[in-house]
């Protein structure tokens, strides 16, 4: 495995700190910081070890990146951490762009459809998607229905494409996330996944609602899921 840091400025690291963690079997551990001394130009040896306290830690994390300024949260917010953003969208009309080479789907290319709620989920700069089948704010139970969309595999999880990522994960960047997801072409289903139980499939479903009000969750699959076990999966990483 390869592993790279980005730093985005120019400088000049050293060795001045270790962390040595000691377990017992699998359940039990300790840390103990240890600073790096060095004898003239001698090989680094660490002295020896210092309680750990709560401000090393919190320094640590915040230089390796751990660290979420403070943020106001809105009702749609529904779960946040250093590396994880999760909210969701009220049903509300969408424009969509069809790619690939199915020509049906191309037809309908650009025109505004009725949407159902849906939950977005950044982790790292991956982006996830499941629809709901309530309009109201879910709870941790909630259980969740795929997202009808093409391009988003059976675990929610969005194939890039032609979408052009933000940056940042804040809850200012969600309206540029859902911008992104969008504004994107989609071209082709991801994997095995149902996405409709429609009787004319997925192209079938968005040309029978172009133009329409309100998206029939009727359609909707379920996506064997509840809102806790979609936010918790992969932010164990």
């Amino acid at each position: 495995m390869q592993a790279y840091v980005a730093i985005g400025s120019n400088y000049e690291f050293k060795l001045s700190e270790a962390v040595l963690v000691y377990r017992s079997g699998s359940q039990a551990a300790f840390a103990s910081p240890h600073r790096v001394k060095q004898v003239d130009e001698g090989v680094p040896y660490l002295a020896p070890g210092e309680p750990l306290t709560t401000a090393f830690v919190r320094t640590l994390a915040q230089g390796l990146g751990a660290h979420v300024k403070p943020e106001i949260f809105s009702e749609n917010i529904l779960a946040r951490t250093p590396d994880l953003l999760v909210w969701w969208s009220r049903p509300q009309q969408r424009v969509m762009f069809f790619g690939g080479t199915d020509q049906e789907a191309r037809r309908i290319n650009g025109l505004a459809f009725p949407h159902p709620a849906l939950i977005f989920k950044v982790l790292g700069k991956d982006l996830s998607v499941r629809a709901m089948a309530t309009t109201s704010r879910p709870e941790a139970a909630t259980a969740l229905k795929t997202a009808p969309y093409w391009n988003t595999d059976s675990r929610g999880l969005v194939c890039a494409g032609s979408m052009r990522a933000p940056e940042s994960s804040d809850v200012a960047s969600i309206p540029a996330w859902e911008a992104a997801y969008f504004q994107s072409e989609f071209t082709h289903a991801a994997g095995a996944v149902r996405l409709t139980s429609h009787p004319d499939r997925f192209v079938g479903l968005w040309t029978t609602l172009a133009g329409r009000k309100r998206f029939p969750i009727q359609y909707l699959t379920d996506a064997g899921e509840t809102l806790q076990e979609f936010v918790a999966r992969g932010s164990e990483r």
